[in-house]
């Protein structure tokens, strides 16, 4: 039996409306271009974890995603947002959802090593801290991966009778301020979490052109 191809697409827009778009029929990467800074919640957390009036001065969109984990912000500059889709049927899809990711994990790091990054992918279990169930960056999942113990890349996944949707952010920057202070925290809270968040991941030093074609490799090879 032939290995599948992998259609590459790309998606330009609001956060709002690329979570909107349908899924793909057979193995797809979606490189996506946000046009407006967003908060992408995980789907168990509630609108309100953002202070509404703050993220409106700021001019932020507050949308939520159909995969779990924290928060993300997103934006021009901020990450690389790649939906990854596998069939139900694909030799890549895994009925584990932990086990689900590990491939996936493994292929981030493969790129990141052929721009000269030493990373490593998490196989273990959930890694949770103090702010991981409010922000996604704070914990650390199978498949998600790290450089020197500071995340880089998240992973979360959507499961339909289809298949699996993973939505992958590879951070370019990471200024955990940028999403602590859309946050409904106190004051106190909101310097504890900063201070807290800073050491727990980094941006690659990598241009974002440069991930995406080696991650797009990476993958065409699999």
């Amino acid at each position: 039996m032939s290995t599948p191809r992998w259609r590459v697409e790309r998606a330009r827009g609001s956060a709002a409306h690329v979570l909107g778009q349908p899924l793909p029929d057979g193995r797809s990467m979606r490189i996506v271009s946000i046009t407006a800074p967003a908060v992408v919640l995980g789907s168990t957390q509630a609108l309100d974890v953002v202070d509404a009036s703050r993220a409106a001065t700021a001019g932020v969109d507050v949308v939520k995603r159909r995969g779990g984990g924290g928060a993300v912000f997103v934006g021009p500059g901020e990450l690389v947002w790649a939906d990854v889709f596998v069939r139900a049927s694909d030799s890549l899809w895994s009925a584990d959802v932990s086990v689900a990711f590990h491939w996936l994990g493994a292929e981030w790091t493969a790129a990141l090593a052929d721009l000269g990054v030493d990373a490593e992918w998490h196989d273990g279990a959930l890694c949770t801290t103090t702010w991981s169930r409010l922000v996604c960056f704070s914990g650390m999942g199978p498949g998600e991966v790290s450089v020197d113990g500071r995340k880089v890349v998240g992973i979360c996944q959507r499961r339909t009778r289809a298949g699996s949707l993973f939505m992958c952010a590879a951070l370019l920057r990471w200024d955990p301020a940028a999403l602590v202070d859309l946050l409904a925290l106190t004051e106190q809270d909101r310097v504890r979490a900063t201070a807290e968040l800073t050491p727990v991941a980094q941006g690659l030093d990598v241009t974002e052109d440069a991930l995406v074609a080696a991650f797009q490799s990476r993958l065409e090879a699999s």
